[in-house]
């Protein structure tokens, strides 16, 4: 298990909570990642030919990524797809495995 500070500044404010990720699981092409935060979240990450993806199928999205430690590149996707709260998560999350895999 790994854990993982979140920041969230809005309204003038900032917003800090912290995330766990629970496990991370190789399966030759992409990995499984369980994150334990404000949400549960299973990430499911891998390499197309258009480059880097995040997929979580309980939520039925999916969208690209740069380098797992672009965190501002990849926080702007993740927001687009999952909101502000766990968008930050995953990607704060992805930061941190950054190289503990390779996608």
């Amino acid at each position: 298990m790994m854990n993982f500070e979140c920041i969230w500044p809005h309204d003038g404010e900032t917003d800090r909570w912290n995330g766990r990720i629970i496990s991370i699981e190789g399966h030759g092409s992409h990995y499984e990642i369980h994150i334990q935060s404000r949400s549960s979240l299973r990430v499911i990450i891998g390499q197309s030919t258009a480059g880097g993806f995040a997929c979580l199928p309980d939520y039925r999205i999916a969208c690209h990524l740069a380098h797992l430690k672009d965190c501002f590149w990849n926080t702007e996707q993740l927001i687009s797809v999952l909101g502000e709260v766990d968008g930050i998560t995953v990607a704060r999350a992805l930061y941190c495995i950054a190289d503990e895999v390779s996608i």
